[in-house]
């Protein structure tokens, strides 16, 4: 995640004087891909030696390295460097920082003078970067949610009215993550207590279940299904079910986001 700041504020400096968040991101990217490309060259260095004893796993290796300091020479990402699944594997072990994808925390201020809310187009012309790099964004107040860690749960939306920030900015941040990260939750309850588990979205039932036990993968049967939504409206699981919005799914089933699923194994 990138932290981009998008207010102008003439009591808050900023290195070049004007507050252009598109290039921000650029100057934070370069310095990401020159990390990058020094760790990929060192490696590359060092299978010298094993290429030359025709080490075949090696000679593969420094193939996929070669498109990466192609793509680095370009100012590319690693994400974009066009790599074979394989060849992605083969590099998985260096954990380059431009093989993730990002997300852009657009900070604003609260009471400030925020880019999405001024005529000029820096706050477009960042959008468009940001849609390039085939990255997402998301709004977030960090000096508010900083507040925000001192104060009861219960009186977070009130201290949030006062302040004229009508979203609760963590929660963005994390379905922002999830969504980037291409994962979803569903959740198991009953009566003492009900829990999320995150799963990568496009998760068959089997295959979710797997993340509370193996058993409800390998000896699954079935499942029983309802959103979030339905089950809160019902106000309770034999409500839901007597109204028809609880369902009976097979091995098939897609879990989609928000479900709350209780599996029968064998």
């Amino acid at each position: 995640m990138e932290l981009i700041r998008f207010f102008d504020d003439p009591n808050i400096t900023h290195v070049d004087a004007v507050v252009e968040p598109r290039k921000d991101i650029e100057i934070i990217n370069i310095e990401l891909v020159l990390a990058d490309a020094e760790q990929v060259k060192k490696r590359r260095d060092k299978l010298v030696g094993d290429m030359k004893s025709g080490d075949k796993k090696a000679v593969a290796e420094d193939a996929a390295l070669a498109k990466l300091e192609q793509a680095f020479s370009q100012g590319k990402f690693a994400l974009h460097a066009g790599l074979a699944n394989e060849e992605k594997k083969m590099v998985t072990y260096l954990n380059l920082l431009t093989m993730k994808p990002i997300l852009y925390a657009l900070n604003k201020k609260s009471g400030g003078h925020n880019l999405d809310e001024l005529a000029d187009d820096r706050a477009e012309r960042t959008y468009e970067l940001i849609k390039e790099l085939d990255g997402r964004y998301i709004f977030l107040d960090a000096a508010t949610e900083r507040g925000l860690n001192d104060v009861a749960d219960d009186d977070r939306a009130d201290f949030r009215a006062e302040l004229g920030v009508s979203e609760d900015g963590l929660a963005g941040l994390i379905r922002g993550a999830y969504e980037i990260l291409g994962l979803i939750s569903f959740f198991t309850t009953g009566t003492d207590e009900t829990r999320a588990w995150t799963i990568k979205k496009g998760s068959t039932a089997p295959v979710a279940g797997a993340a509370i036990h193996n058993d409800f993968l390998t000896k699954f049967i079935r499942v029983e299904v309802v959103s979030t939504n339905d089950l809160l409206a019902a106000g309770s699981w034999a409500a839901a079910r007597e109204s028809a919005k609880l369902r009976t799914e097979g091995k098939d089933y897609m879990v989609k986001d928000g479900d709350v699923i209780v599996f029968l194994h064998g």
